[in-house]
C-alpha cells in the first residue's frame, strides 16, 4: 500500500474523478457543470441537508456580463427556489432620529439581469436535490452528514480528502466550496485567520411577516420586493451597515460590519443588530407585531483584500467563498453569484485540462478563466487597490473625516444635495471606497444631518435577549468532541471574542464565550471561558481570539431552518 504524509493508504480508496466539497451554489455550480460533460462526480456536504450551515443576507444576483449564472445552470431555480424580485433598493443615511434617503436602484441594476432575496435551507435544499440527481448519472451522487476534515496526500502531492464518517476518498480533481472557514483552503496553505481587516462579520434575524402583510407596509405587489440599507451614527461607530430584505413570507434583516472595527470597538453584534431594529424608522415595516423566528451569523470574506489571486494548489480549486470571492464594495454585497460563476468555472478548467490531457494545467487554466471573465476585476478593482494606498492611511483618514465634520464639509454636503444620490449610484465610485469610518459613519451622519427630516413614528419592537435567541435555535451537540479549544485563555490574548462572538456578551454567561476573574497565588487574573454548545459556526473567534478552530463533525452543531 502506498502510505500518505498523513498516515492514511491510498491504495484502496474509492476513486472518483471530480470530488466537490460543498453543496452551496458554488458547490452546486460545479457539480452541475461537471455533470453536465459526464464527469463522475461525488459532492459531501457536512451538514444535515444542504443549507443547515448556511447564513446569507441574502440576495443573490444574476449579471449580464457574468459567463454563468445560476438560472442557466439549473432552469426552474427561480420559480422553485428563491423569494421575491428585488426591484427596488434604497439606501438610509442615519444621524439619532434624522433620516435621508436616497433611491440607489441604478447602482444595483447595473450589469444586472435580476436580483432575488433568498434563504439558504429552502435555495440550497433544492439545488442539492437537483445537483443529486444529475450526478447519480455519472456514478457519483451527494452524500450529506459527511465532514471533510482535510486533505489526502501521496508524496507531498494532493490526491484527495479525508472525512471523519467515511473512509479516504480520492479524485483527479478535489473543488473546495466548503466556505469562508475552509478547511481545505486552509489545508492547502492558501488562507489564513491572521488578519480580521480581511473578514467582514454578519448577523441576521428572520422575522416572520404575511406575504399581504408585506405588501400593504413595503408597497411591493405580487413577487415584487425591495431591499433597504441603512448607515451612519446608529451602529456605535462601527464601520459597516444594516439590511432589510423582503422574502415572499418574512423579512430578512441585519448587518454586515468589518471585523476589525467590531474587534477594536468591542463592539457586541446582536446590539447592533438591536440598535436596528428598534429605530423608528423601521416602526412602520415591522409593526408591533415583530416575530423573530431565526437568528443566525456568518464571516464574510472581504474579496478586496482576500479574493485569491492564486486560487488552487496541485489538485484542489477552491471557489465561492473559501477562496475569497465575496464582493463587499459599499452598498454592494455579492457573493452567491460569483461562488456560481467561480464553481462553474473550475469545473470547465478540469474538462478542458483532461480534454488536452493536461490535468496537471487545471489550476492554471481556472486562474486564467476568472481572470479573462472579468471576475477578479470585479473582486478586486484595480481602482481600489490603488485608492486605499491613500485612503487608508491613518493621517489621511483622519483629516479626511475631520473636513467631513467640519463647517466647509457641511456646507459641501448641503450644496451638493441631490447629486449625491448620483453619486451613491456610480458603479466606478462604489468600487474604490476606501474601508475608513468616512463612507461607512461620518459620511452618512453628516448626510442625514444636514439634508435629513426626522421620523416621528414611535418603533414599540423588543427584539428576543440573547438567551431565547440562542434557544430558539436547533442544535444537535457533539458530545465530548469539542470543535473549538482555547489555547491562550488570558482575556489579552482571547479577551475579543467575548464581545465579538455573535452569541456571547458581556455580562452574559449563556453564550460561548465569558470573562471570568481568578485567583491564582493569591493574585488576581481575567481569563476567558469557552463552552462549544451555543456556537453557530460563524469563525469570529477563531480570527479574534487564540484558538484551535475546526468545523463540528457531520450533522452536528447548529442547524438553520432558515439561513
Amino acid at each position: 500500500m502506498t502510505e500518505t504524509d498523513g498516515g492514511q493508504t491510498v491504495d484502496d480508496a474509492e476513486h472518483y474523478e471530480a470530488l466537490v466539497v460543498g453543496a452551496g451554489p458554488g458547490g452546486a455550480a460545479a457539480a452541475a457543470t461537471l455533470a453536465r460533460n459526464d464527469v463522475e462526480t461525488l459532492v459531501l456536504e457536512r451538514g444535515v441537508d444542504a443549507g443547515s450551515k448556511n447564513v446569507s443576507g441574502g440576495l443573490i444576483y444574476a449579471e449580464k456580463s457574468a459567463p454563468y449564472t445560476i438560472d442557466r445552470l439549473f432552469p426552474d431555480f427561480r420559480e422553485e427556489a428563491t423569494d421575491r424580485e428585488i426591484t427596488d433598493y434604497y439606501i438610509h443615511n442615519v444621524a439619532g432620529e434624522q433620516v435621508k434617503t436616497f433611491d440607489i436602484t441604478d447602482l444595483h441594476e447595473h450589469d444586472t439581469e435580476w436580483s432575488d432575496a433568498v434563504l439558504r435551507r429552502k435555495m440550497d435544499s433544492w439545488l442539492a436535490d437537483r445537483v443529486h440527481e444529475m450526478t447519480r448519472e455519472t456514478g457519483g451522487g451527494l452524500l450529506t452528514e459527511v465532514r471533510v476534515n482535510g486533505l489526502l496526500r501521496e508524496k507531498g502531492r494532493i490526491v484527495g480528502v479525508t472525512c471523519d464518517e467515511i473512509d479516504p476518498i480520492t479524485a483527479d480533481v478535489v473543488i473546495a466550496a466548503d466556505g469562508v472557514n475552509s478547511e481545505l483552503a486552509r489545508d492547502a496553505g492558501l488562507t489564513d485567520w491572521e488578519d480580521p481587516d480581511e473578514y467582514f462579520q454578519g448577523v441576521k434575524a428572520v422575522a416572520d411577516m404575511p406575504s399581504d402583510v408585506i405588501e400593504e407596509r413595503f408597497g411591493v405587489s405580487g413577487d415584487e420586493g425591495v431591499a433597504h440599507l441603512f448607515s451612519g451614527d446608529l451602529f456605535e461607530g462601527v464601520r459597516g451597515g444594516g439590511f432589510l430584505y423582503t422574502n415572499d413570507d418574512s423579512l430578512s434583516i441585519g448587518s454586515v460590519f468589518h471585523l476589525d472595527s467590531i474587534a477594536e470597538e468591542r463592539a457586541e453584534p446582536h446590539q447592533l443588530l438591536d440598535n436596528l431594529l428598534t429605530h423608528p424608522l423601521l416602526a412602520e415595516w415591522l409593526g408591533d407585531d415583530y416575530e423573530e423566528v431565526e437568528y443566525g451569523a456568518k464571516l464574510v470574506p472581504d474579496s478586496k483584500k482576500m479574493a485569491l489571486k492564486r486560487p488552487y494548489r496541485g489538485r484542489l480549486l477552491a471557489v465561492g467563498d473559501a477562496a475569497g470571492q465575496m464582493q463587499a464594495q459599499g452598498p454592494i454585497i455579492k457573493g452567491m453569484n460569483h461562488a456560481v460563476t467561480a464553481g462553474a468555472l473550475a469545473a470547465e478548467a478540469y474538462i478542458e485540462a483532461r480534454s488536452r490531457d493536461e490535468e496537471n494545467m487545471m489550476g492554471h487554466f481556472y486562474k486564467e478563466k476568472l481572470e479573462t471573465e472579468g471576475v477578479m476585476d470585479k473582486l478586486r478593482p484595480a481602482r481600489y487597490e490603488l485608492a486605499s494606498k491613500v485612503g487608508e492611511n491613518e493621517t489621511v483618514s483622519n483629516v479626511v473625516d475631520s473636513v467631513v465634520t467640519s463647517g466647509v464639509g457641511r456646507m459641501a454636503v448641503s450644496a451638493l444635495g441631490g447629486t449625491l444620490e448620483r453619486l451613491y449610484s456610480s458603479p466606478f465610485l462604489v468600487g474604490m471606497i476606501p474601508d475608513t469610518r468616512t463612507p461607512y459613519v461620518t459620511l452618512p451622519t453628516v448626510i442625514a444631518e444636514e439634508l435629513g427630516t426626522p421620523v416621528r413614528e414611535r418603533n414599540d419592537v423588543q427584539p428576543p435577549d440573547l438567551a431565547d435567541r440562542i434557544g430558539d435555535l436547533t442544535y444537535d451537540v457533539d458530545v465530548g468532541n469539542p470543535h473549538i479549544e482555547l489555547r491562550d485563555k488570558s482575556f489579552a490574548a482571547s479577551g475579543t471574542a467575548v464581545t465579538a462572538c455573535p452569541v456571547s456578551a458581556t455580562d452574559f454567561g449563556g453564550g460561548c464565550y465569558r470573562a471570568e476573574t481568578v485567583e491564582t497565588n493569591g493574585s488576581t487574573e481575567k481569563v476567558v471561558s469557552l463552552d462549544t454548545q451555543p456556537c453557530v459556526e460563524c469563525g469570529t473567534c477563531a480570527v479574534v481570539a487564540d484558538t484551535t478552530w475546526e468545523h463540528p463533525r457531520g450533522g452536528k452543531g447548529v442547524d438553520y431552518k432558515q439561513g
